[in-house]
């Protein structure tokens, strides 16, 4: 063989292994190839996606919230007869400019100064460049300026539109609203109770963003649906009075804040539900974190040992148990109620230190006889106590629409001493929040039926259907009689006891005051400071509302008949003769 046939040997051999390369190679590429345009081509169209195309979540419009209002019952639009606006959402708009699109950047900064705001030095400064993009050169401008401003047709500068919740009558209402913070979210009060029902559901934008983020094309918009609007039960009328009497009230015994709940006793309707001190939910970012406390509504959140405005439900449950009536009184061997009573080793005192004697249930209640109500509650003993207060209500939350309620403090009947039976039977060793207090007396006033408290009274969706709130009837816990004698109790409580100042001429008027010891966090009980209180319903027999005055801590009196009864007689007489208009007394 020859050097030449070895040399086409070995080209051959080479070729050989040249195109076998190759041909892996090409087979590699192939399979890469459709590996990346046919096995894993969505992900790359993902990743394209995400670079040159966005998605925006587009907040749909929140419901507004609505109370009555009988002085708006002429307005042109029938279908808001009777109710005024308390939350809604405003449209805001920010002004954002794209320098580089501005042609003529000195005449743009003085037209737009004295629409903003600002001075032309100030705006000329931040626009004199080429960028894409600067901070937005105002925020949350009204539609009257946006509109304006738009009027000048200046290219470059643009309005981007957003929703922000506005309350037009700032403190008013404000621990029952609460608000809705940054996030769109409703935070405490009926914000937070309702807030899936009035957020809606948000819509979606879609288009092609610039390599700055901003959507420079929109491809697709889907628009949110907006939230339901809700009434309340709330009267304009009847919370304004209840605000403002609760603020001359609290200005004139120099308390320290109060409450005032004023509630229809049939369909435990909320009226008015006034606290102080309040705040305005349009400037919620304002208070300081050690302040914020005052979010919460005092009505259902807050316990206090109600002293006693607690009596009449403890008569109630052993006239309802048949073991006393309202002209029932201790026997001769048991002896007349004299000023100090030893229960388990403690004394117990009247607050006036004065025996009373032989007294009546009714004058019991009259004279507020501490004394006389241990006789009741040994009466009626630990199990039909107890179950009575479970009944009615006490150391169980009422299921008002309000987030974070209180449900009070009742320890079991089972555990209970003497000592403890004792303090109960006049508000002492027990606590309740304001609320449930006026489910208790409602259910009196409701010929013994327990009636839910709530805040709404309708839901009105965007497509024109209203959804009423239906509350039932009720739950009957006492007797039509227990409720009827216990009533009569407590018109005589206002009329020869206690109770004189929220007396209504014309009227029965029934109720009962409470001024209640505060307790120290170690023991024992405050010796200057109390909390005074009024609880009742008028008229007596037909009752319109039932209503719960509350002051904390008044320093310019010592007994709650000389400041929270007189609030609640001036309310009631309000309501009674100027606003409802109840015929008086024949």
């Amino acid at each position: 063989m020859t050097d030449s046939d070895k040399l086409d040997i070995s080209r051959e051999k080479r070729l050989k292994y040249l195109s076998f390369f190759v041909l892996i190679i090409s087979i590699f590429l192939i399979f890469r190839l459709f590996q990346q345009q046919v096995i894993v081509s969505g992900q790359y169209r993902e990743m394209a996606e995400r670079q040159y195309y966005t998605k925006i979540d587009q907040p749909a419009k929140r419901g507004d919230i609505y109370i009555k209002d009988n002085d708006s019952l002429n307005l042109v639009d029938q279908k808001k007869n009777g109710i005024f606006p308390v939350a809604s959402d405003l449209e805001l708009f920010n002004v954002t400019v794209v320098p580089r699109h501005i042609a003529d950047k000195r005449d743009a900064a003085k037209k737009l100064s004295s629409l903003i705001g600002e001075k032309e030095e100030d705006i000329y400064s931040k626009i004199n460049c080429d960028k894409w993009y600067i901070p937005p050169l105002k925020k949350r401008l009204s539609k009257e300026e946006a509109d304006k401003i738009a009027d000048l047709n200046i290219k470059g500068i643009y309005l981007e539109g957003q929703y922000s919740r506005f309350y037009p009558e700032q403190e008013f209402l404000s621990q029952v609203l609460g608000f809705v913070d940054y996030d769109g979210n409703g935070k405490y009060g009926i914000e937070e109770y309702y807030d899936g029902l009035l957020k809606g559901e948000g819509g979606l934008l879609k288009g092609v963003k610039d390599n700055l983020g901003r959507i420079i094309k929109v491809e697709e918009s889907e628009p949110g649906k907006s939230g339901a609007n809700i009434v309340l039960a709330i009267d304009r009328s009847i919370q304004y009075i209840a605000e403002k009497k609760l603020k001359d009230g609290i200005k004139k015994y120099g308390a320290e804040g109060g409450t005032i709940i004023i509630m229809d006793p049939t369909t435990g309707g909320i009226m008015a539900m006034a606290s102080s001190p309040d705040f305005d939910p349009n400037k919620f970012n304002e208070i300081k974190s050690e302040e914020q406390s005052v979010f919460l509504n005092p009505a259902t959140s807050e316990n206090w040992e109600p002293g006693s405005i607690l009596k009449p439900i403890i008569v109630a449950s052993a006239v309802d148990a048949n073991l006393l009536e309202p002209d029932s009184k201790p026997s001769p061997e048991e002896g007349g109620f004299s000023n100090v009573v030893t229960v388990d080793g403690y004394e117990i005192h009247n607050s006036t230190d004065t025996a009373m004697g032989f007294e009546t249930v009714t004058q019991i209640l009259e004279n507020s006889d501490n004394i006389g109500m241990v006789w009741v509650a040994n009466k009626a003993g630990n199990e039909i106590m107890g179950n009575f207060l479970n009944k009615i209500g006490f150391g169980s939350k009422t299921g008002i629409d309000l987030p974070a309620e209180a449900s009070g403090q009742l320890r079991s009947q089972k555990s209970w001493r003497d000592v403890n039976r004792a303090t109960i039977s006049f508000g002492q060793g027990i606590s309740a929040t304001p609320i449930q207090i006026i489910q208790s007396y409602a259910a009196i006033a409701n010929k013994g039926k327990l009636v839910k408290p709530h805040l709404l009274d309708r839901i009105v969706y965007k497509s024109g259907e209203e959804k009423l709130f239906d509350n039932g009837e009720g739950e009957q816990i006492m007797s039509e009689d227990t409720a009827r004698k216990t009533t009569d109790m407590l018109v005589s409580v206002v009329v020869n006891g206690h109770g004189k100042k929220a007396a209504v001429e014309g009227y029965d008027v029934a109720g009962k005051t409470g001024t209640a010891q505060i307790p120290k966090p170690e023991g024992g009980y405050e010796e200057s400071d109390h909390i005074g209180s009024f609880a009742g319903f008028a008229p007596a027999k037909d009752p319109r509302f039932v209503m719960l005055v509350k002051l904390d801590k008044p320093k310019s009196v010592e007994w709650a008949e000389s400041s929270a009864a007189p609030i609640f007689g001036e309310i009631a007489d309000w309501l009674l003769n100027s606003y409802l208009k109840v015929p008086k007394n024949e």
